[in-house]
């Protein structure tokens, strides 16, 4: 039996919602406004909510969870591409669709709606001149360079 469960996490950059079953995490999201942190029950919630702990403290660099898949194959391979890009390392758009034989437009489209933000590690993408470009997660770009002020600072990574 299905049961979704969420949890709500106080970060640096607000709450972050984590959605999901015992099975798998269902979706990540930066919430606005002043909510109290809630508790997950289910054991993927629990376990996203703890690495998403351990990200923010700098203990974590790479995520282990059981992600709801994709809708399609290609999704799949599209997020598996972004998953890839290092911890405190960028890529442009391009750059990531040429690796993968893939187009700038459907690495900015898997981006846009990138049900697991930070997770899946979509502001790792930038534009081909090094510009943030747009994050359609929290505060959008103010809160894509934070993240990544975040990854450089405990990678040893010069800050932009």
């Amino acid at each position: 039996m299905y049961a979704r469960d969420f949890a709500l996490i106080a970060t640096p950059i607000g709450m972050v919602r984590v959605s999901g079953s015992d099975t798998s995490v269902d979706s990540i999201s930066i919430e606005a406004g002043t909510l109290d942190p809630i508790a997950g029950k289910a054991l993927a919630v629990i376990a996203a909510a703890n690495q998403l702990s351990d990200w923010f403290s700098g203990r974590l660099t790479r995520f282990t969870l059981p992600l709801t898949p994709a809708a399609t194959l290609r999704g799949n391979a599209l997020r598996h591409a972004i998953v890839e890009i290092p911890f405190g390392d960028t890529m442009s758009y391009g750059g990531l669709s040429r690796s993968i034989g893939s187009s700038a437009r459907a690495i900015g489209q898997a981006c846009a709606r990138n049900p697991f933000p930070i997770v899946v590690p979509c502001h790792r993408v930038l534009n081909v001149d090094g510009g943030l470009g747009a994050y359609s997660a929290g505060d959008g770009p103010g809160t894509k360079q934070w993240l990544l002020d975040h990854e450089r600072r405990y990678a040893g990574k010069t800050l932009l």
